[in-house]
């Protein structure tokens, strides 16, 4: 892991983000892998179905770009459920498959017989789940928690402890809950789970040195994005030592969705300098077919799967965009399997226009001739509201150049 700001070709980010006072205060682990749980989690999102094949088609392309560990979902929710699970299972992905798990034999010995490398093992800690909609005490989470883990590990599986709404935990009800957990049934890993997305980073940096130190286990971290900080608190959870990260493809969950896989990888290899080994050139494929798979079309301005990430209007810069793009780009398109492009509207300049003509074939041309093809795109933007096809550009053309 080398962390820098710029790699030609590829990324040129800020250089305040490697000087040691940035950085002195980082516990980052050697390896940082991701959980991907857009099958299950993503699956959550309002609306959003997926059928048996829609489930394996996305969990051959997640292996494909290199994601560790795919949450393949819960088959104790549906006979279609249980039957893409295992055939996900049965596939010899590269990638480690697990379940989600509730603390229940039965469900560990549904993970079992699909065949899953491990389970998230949930079990509600915070403390408005456990006062409204369970009326449990964090004894009655233990009790009903020892004896799955238990039975999980003597089956083979690995075991991430996951008490979901960590973040809203009375933090007497975590200590006595994980210090009970590690004397009787000690998992492989434990999860600080910000289920309602309601926690700053600092206080992410608390929960996972907290879990560090009290558990001396691999710590997870699973976050959602109600205030928008989704990717930034597990980011922040990184940099406290948490070596797991779980995501959802596109951004996808419950509400305003979970942390985006592409956004942790993506800062993660360019902002941290961790070598993810990701085939990010192949990322766009994976949007697409996910955004199919859930009806769910991705924003043009979504960070990393948006379509117009390096799009340019305005005329400033526009040859840079083609030429030099880490000048107008913190990192080069093609590092996500993207292309520059420039675009015609209101804001553009005579630069835009002659490059709109040179794709075209169109050498001849005055300055005159340029300028008013510009004031008619301009006007035509406004009136429009948005950006004007490439078939409005041509009339235009055709019109000035009188053919």
């Amino acid at each position: 892991m080398t962390a820098g700001y710029h790699k030609e070709g590829e990324f040129w980010v800020s250089p305040y983000n490697v000087i040691d006072e940035v950085t002195s205060t980082f516990d980052l682990p050697e390896k940082v892998e991701v959980h991907d749980a857009t099958l299950r989690d993503g699956e959550q999102t309002p609306g959003v179905v997926f059928s048996p094949e829609d489930k394996v088609a996305m969990a051959e392309k997640m292996a494909e770009v290199g994601i560790e560990r795919i949450e393949a979902g819960m088959p104790a929710v549906s006979p279609d459920d249980y039957k893409a699970i295992k055939q996900i299972c049965s596939m010899g992905l590269d990638s480690k498959i697990y379940t989600f798990a509730r603390a229940m034999q039965s469900d560990i010995e549904c993970a079992v017989e699909c065949g899953a490398h491990g389970v998230i093992l949930e079990v509600p800690i915070g403390y408005p789940k456990l006062k409204y909609q369970f009326g449990w005490t964090w004894e009655d989470v233990y009790k009903k928690s020892a004896p799955v883990i238990n039975y999980a590990k003597e089956r083979g599986l690995h075991v991430v402890f996951f008490p979901y709404d960590t973040t809203r935990a009375r933090e007497e009800d975590l200590t006595n809950l994980m210090d009970a957990i590690m004397n009787e049934s000690p998992p492989d890993s434990v999860g600080v789970v910000d289920t309602m997305g309601c926690a700053l980073p600092e206080a992410i940096k608390y929960l996972v040195r907290k879990m560090k130190k009290q558990t001396g286990l691999p710590v997870e971290i699973h976050t959602h994005n109600d205030f928008g900080m989704g990717v930034a608190t597990e980011l922040a959870a990184v940099e406290a030592g948490a070596s797991v990260v779980h995501s959802c493809v596109n951004g996808l969950g419950e509400r305003t969705g979970n942390a985006a896989m592409e956004e942790l990888v993506l800062g993660l290899e360019v902002l941290y300098g961790f070598d993810m080994q990701y085939d990010m050139k192949k990322f766009p494929e994976l949007f697409e077919l996910v955004s199919k798979m859930s009806n769910i079309p991705i924003a043009a301005n979504k960070p990393v799967s948006g379509s117009r990430n390096f799009t340019r209007e305005s005329g400033i810069g526009v040859d840079l965009v083609l030429t030099e793009p880490l000048a107008m780009f913190g990192t080069h398109p093609q590092l996500t399997g993207r292309t520059g492009d420039i675009v015609l509207g209101k804001k553009s300049g005579k630069r835009s226009i002659t490059y709109n003509l040179e794709q075209m074939g169109i050498t001849d041309f005055t300055d005159e001739q340029v300028a008013e093809m510009l004031k008619q795109v301009k006007e035509l933007g406004i009136k429009k509201k948005t950006i004007i096809t490439e078939e409005e550009f041509k009339e235009i053309v055709l019109l000035v150049l009188g053919k």
